[in-house]
């Protein structure tokens, strides 16, 4: 047995089991954690089928940036999974029943001639080629159409979550920046001439003048 077999049944055997435990772990954030490294073993067997590219960006985008998300998404918010977890048993049917039409479909489809080895024969590969050039090739020349479309649609998707999570909070504050350009100093600041006031003396302070003239307001010891 070839080391690359060796190598190719223990990431499988990883995935496989790190699979299982996404969907049976208690807690979320555990089930997020097997489902970055089933990402991170699939990655190795992409490495080994020669798709580098494809097992970079794998690990990079989902482990990276999709799972990191998730992770913070679900340690963040406050849950009840107890209550989540009522109706499991209720829905099993339906959900055992999609399982096995997508196991069925999936050994019509691998099962077929059409895509067996003698449909996609592998070639060896030139010193010099590189899988990543040839997919930037084949994605910007002949698929550069439904490459720009996806591109849209992610675009359009970006800006219907940012609309939809908007909301407008009635004791926010906010100034027009039109507005504000257009103050002028006559408009916020007044200048008001005003005369000299004095406090007058209360009652208290004028009877405490009266029986103490030291002690009034002004007034100046003499020697």
């Amino acid at each position: 047995m070839e080391f690359k077999t060796v190598v190719f049944y223990f990431l499988a055997a990883i995935l496989v089991l790190a699979a299982l435990r996404v969907i049976t772990a208690r807690n979320p954030v555990h089930a997020v954690l097997f489902l970055v490294l089933a990402f991170f073993n699939a990655g190795g067997i992409w490495m080994l089928l020669g798709a580098e590219f494809l097992a970079i960006t794998l690990v990079m985008v989902y482990v990276g940036a999709v799972m990191v998300l998730f992770l913070f998404v679900v340690m963040m918010l406050d849950i009840d999974f107890a209550r989540l977890r009522d109706g499991f048993w209720s829905y099993f049917p339906v959900g055992a029943l999609i399982g096995v039409l997508l196991a069925f479909e999936m050994i019509l489809v691998l099962g077929s001639t059409r895509f067996g080895f003698e449909a996609f024969p592998v070639a060896d590969p030139a010193a010099d080629f590189s899988n990543t050039r040839e997919l930037g090739l084949v994605l910007y020349t002949e698929y550069v159409y439904p490459f720009e479309l996806a591109s849209l649609v992610l675009l359009v998707a970006m800006i219907g979550a940012v609309s939809l999570t908007l909301r407008k909070r009635r004791a926010s504050k906010y100034v027009q920046p039109s507005a504000q350009v257009a103050v002028h100093r006559e408009g916020r600041v007044e200048l008001v001439k005003m005369a000299a006031e004095k406090d007058e003396p209360t009652a208290a302070e004028a009877a405490a003048a009266t029986d103490n003239p030291a002690s009034a307001p002004g007034a100046t010891a003499k020697n």
